[in-house]
């Protein structure tokens, strides 16, 4: 049957309605949480944004946030929104200061609509300013007016409160990790000297910017002094250090641009060429560039995006009549960075002999680099290791997150996951046994061991991880001790190898259920035994509860349930005061007296047999 087109079957939606169908469109993914791009992380920046570009404007020196549960709660001490405009601001599309650019010279938010995809995404939306001694109130739910209040006197001082609770009905369950929230608000400290973020009682500040950024985000210390350089609407800080491959932070107008875009490649290209120029020699941008550690902040009038999530910046001027980003980053590294090579020799000559030292080891391993490809190329028209999806981390700019790759061990693991996987969106990779413990290795172990080198090209990580092809690194393992050596195993690997695939959180680890309790009627998959037992409690009597011992003991059909739009993913996350070095040194160099101290003290029993007694004096049948 032919579906009648006529009048009746155009239709406008309002701004809300928009928003709730496609908020795709304005926050990215959606998500649970478990990435650092879902979208009640863009929902917090949004909001926080509009008070930092007060603090940008000269107003106001701390914002204070809380989250608590789902709630968000997010005050600044700037002008607060003019109070006969406070619905205006919050609730209508396209309205808002920053279109005069005398009042927001160089804002982050320049739509007008940031604050208002909050609103309509929150089950809960309140809005407060307090100027001039009086205060406006008003509530709304999914971008509808609750409750209107009048103006009354207040004591406060100026500045503007939103608290807001994402709609579960949009994003399901969902979670902020205080990590993600934790590295967002820190950045904002380092690209707003002297401001103070209070969040959830812990305080942040920076007194250097980009140079306490660096300190900070550094397991040891770099090779030669950090070099900072400020100038007018750029500041720098660049080192080297030991690791592998190459670590940039990137910001526009104070917004952390994860995926980089114009400015970062101009800056690579800039350091690459002073440099080069500095020693007169053509040295390789590789071994420039190798092991380097550096951020870049760049303020510009009427940034583009490439997307509304703001990850990425595109290509514009300055200014009406100023340099294009590319022109003005290039003019100012080759005179500062030269100026600071010639002014401070002894780090001239440290920085010379890294280059000369990462020309050796490229050289080193030239040899088998080439083999190794080759061999890789070979293997990839008969790959059994790799069955690929077809969309990948690269290939579409306006949705960057809809690809993953699983690294599973086993024929019956990756069997179960390739047959139940979306074959658009989600590639598996098998490995063969345990692979190498590499702490302690050099990169030439990369391509002497056929998976490693494998994995490597899969990923298509060898010349850094911009050409990262998939978006999430699941690494799919047995919930038993063998399966918690193979993660320990892979997560050595990245850390030593490609440190960056973790810090740009890429990499995480597949929850996958222990238990199924059902009856007849009904199914439960429990990750914990709390979620056992709840089941059990709610079939009542005689459930039948399966034990998952492996990934290759759950089948497709069931598989999908956990790989799908509910899939729960644990990131890898690093902890800002724990020395890598040190925390592999521990766990995977050596075995040492402290290391089986800690083994000891910290063995626990296996709990399966009480748990299974347990579960049959509540009336359940046991199945293995």
């Amino acid at each position: 049957m032919v579906e009648n087109y006529s009048e009746d079957t155009i239709k406008t939606l309002d701004w809300k309605e928009h928003i709730r169908r496609r908020p795709g469109m304005y926050i990215g993914k959606l998500g649970d949480g478990s990435s650092q791009d879902d979208g009640i992380y863009i929902l917090l920046k949004e909001v926080f944004d509009n008070s930092i570009d007060e603090y940008m404007m000269g107003f106001g020196k701390k914002i204070d946030v809380n989250i608590t549960n789902h709630k968000v709660q997010i005050r600044d001490y700037g002008r607060g929104i003019p109070l006969g405009k406070l619905i205006d601001v919050t609730s209508k599309m396209n309205t808002g200061a920053k279109y005069d650019s005398k009042v927001f010279k160089k804002s982050v938010g320049l739509n007008g609509v940031g604050i208002k995809a909050v609103n309509a995404l929150s089950h809960k939306f309140v809005a407060k300013s307090f100027r001039e001694g009086e205060v406006k109130e008003v509530h709304f739910s999914k971008g509808v007016v609750v409750e209107e209040f009048p103006v009354v006197k207040s004591d406060e001082v100026n500045g503007t409160e939103v608290t807001f609770i994402p709609d579960n009905t949009v994003f399901g369950e969902y979670h902020y990790l205080s990590a993600y929230v934790d590295t967002m608000l820190r950045n904002y400290t380092y690209l707003n000297s002297g401001l103070t973020i209070n969040f959830n009682g812990e305080k942040f500040y920076s007194k250097n910017g980009l140079l306490d950024l660096l300190n900070d985000n550094m397991d040891n210390e770099g090779l030669y002094p950090i070099i900072h350089l400020k100038g007018e609407d750029i500041e720098v800080a660049i080192t080297h250090g030991t690791q592998y491959g190459e670590e940039y932070y990137s910001f526009v107008n104070g917004q952390q641009t994860s995926q980089g875009g114009t400015h970062l490649l101009a800056f690579r290209e800039a350091v690459a060429k002073t440099i080069r120029d500095f020693y007169k020699k053509d040295f390789d941008v590789s071994d420039i560039r190798s092991s380097i550690i550096a951020a870049i902040s760049v303020k510009v009038e009427e940034p583009v995006f490439e997307s509304q999530t703001k990850t990425k910046l595109g290509s514009k001027n300055m200014g009406p009549d100023g340099p294009s980003v590319r022109n003005f980053i290039m003019d100012f590294m080759s005179k500062e960075l030269d100026r600071y090579l010639h002014m401070n020799q002894e780090t001239a000559q440290i920085l010379l002999r890294k280059i000369q030292d990462s020309e050796k080891e490229r050289k080193a391993i030239s040899g088998i680099q080439k083999l190794a490809r080759e061999r890789a190329k070979k293997v990839s028209l008969h790959n059994k290791k790799l069955r690929d999806c077809r969309v990948h981390y690269n290939s579409n700019h306006e949705d960057r997150t809809g690809s993953s790759i699983f690294i599973t061990e086993g024929d019956s693991a990756s069997g179960s996951i390739t047959k139940s996987r979306n074959v658009n969106t989600q590639a598996v990779f098998s490995l063969k046994g345990k692979p190498l413990n590499t702490h302690g290795l050099t990169k030439k172990i990369v391509y002497e061991n056929e998976e490693f080198n494998l994995l490597q090209a899969a990923l298509n990580i060898e010349e850094g991880i911009e050409n990262l092809r998939y978006n999430n690194i699941i690494i799919a393992t047995d919930a038993d001790v063998d399966g918690m050596h193979i993660r320990l195993l892979l997560i050595t690997f990245f850390l030593k190898f490609f440190p960056e695939v973790i810090k740009k959180k890429h990499l995480h680890i597949l929850q996958t259920p222990l238990f199924r309790v059902r009856n007849k009627k009904d199914t439960y998959y429990c990750y914990s035994d709390e979620e056992k037992h709840a089941a059990i409690s709610k079939l009542g009597k005689n459930p039948e509860i399966t034990r998952f011992k492996g990934l290759g003991e759950i089948s497709p059909d069931e598989f999908k349930h956990f790989i799908g739009e509910k899939i729960r993913l644990e990131p890898v996350l690093l902890n800002r005061d724990e020395s890598t070095k040190d925390m592999l040194d521990f766990y995977m160099g050596k075995n040492t007296p402290e290391r089986q101290d800690f083994i000891i003290d910290n063995l626990r029993i296996e709990q399966d047999m009480v748990d299974e007694e347990v579960a049959e004096s509540e009336g359940a049948i046991i199945v293995d």
